[in-house]
């Protein structure tokens, strides 16, 4: 039988927060919008039976042990926006001596990176809800990330939104106090305007360097799998830009 929720009953009473960090933790302009709607029966049971032990609400309320959250010193990469998590899923399980923190705000898609997670026996990864940028400001040391991934992030298309795209001067800034010397931030989009924009702010800011010799846009690595979404945009003639920077010692 399906359950009937009272006014005020939480969706998922041991599951993620609908608001984590508070609505008026900040005012900023966001480069997200959370979604909730949809939720399949398998999702809804894993993130209900796996969310306390893999699950990390973004409360910015504590600096978090990265050792302590995955049992170990394993390197530690970020991925920002993960939709619904084949990808991510595929990357554990081809280097499971690196551990994932997966972020976003996509229920549905939360639920399913823990039910492949479990099913795969996949004990690398840990799914955090909420926004990245609380995350990474307040509950992440510095120096404490191995990688950092955005994939496939919202373009934002319209010049008048174009100051919602994460990829700007500040998260970098933000991100390369985070990330160890020498850690890889790996973007890749099908946007080929917001490539360009990517391209300039990476190339322009002092705490990265491109990983090609002459510049540019990176071919796609091994590691980064072809997911379903990117190989609709191929059918269609899109094309994917990989970016791959290095932060350099400071």
């Amino acid at each position: 039988m399906r359950h009937s929720r009272h006014k005020g009953e939480p969706r998922f009473p041991d599951g993620p927060k609908a608001d984590p960090a508070g609505s008026h933790f900040e005012r900023r302009i966001r480069s997200f919008q959370p979604r909730r709607s949809r939720v399949t029966a398998g999702q809804a049971d894993a993130l209900q039976r796996l969310w306390p032990k893999w699950g990390l609400d973004i409360d910015g309320q504590q600096v978090i042990d990265p050792a302590q959250l995955f049992g170990n010193d394993n390197p530690v990469v970020l991925e920002i926006g993960f939709g619904m998590g084949e990808a991510t899923a595929q990357m554990a399980a081809g280097d499971q001596e690196t551990n994932i923190l997966a972020v976003d705000v996509h229920t549905p898609g939360q639920g399913n990176l823990l039910n492949l997670a479990d099913q795969n026996g996949l004990s690398n990864v840990r799914v955090a809800n909420g926004d990245a940028i609380i995350l990474l400001r307040e509950m992440l040391a510095e120096d404490s990330l191995d990688g950092l991934r955005v994939y496939f992030p919202d373009p934002w298309p319209k010049k008048r939104h174009h100051k919602r795209r994460l990829i700007q001067p500040e998260f970098l800034s933000l991100a390369a106090s985070r990330l160890k010397p020498g850690a890889i931030l790996h973007c890749a989009t099908d946007w080929e305007p917001y490539a360009e924009q990517m391209l300039e702010v990476l190339t322009a800011h002092p705490d990265f360097e491109n990983t090609q010799d002459e510049g540019g846009f990176a071919p796609r690595p091994d590691y980064r799998p072809l997911t379903r979404f990117e190989g609709q945009g191929l059918d269609k003639g899109h094309v994917v830009n990989d970016l791959l920077f290095r932060r350099v010692p400071r």
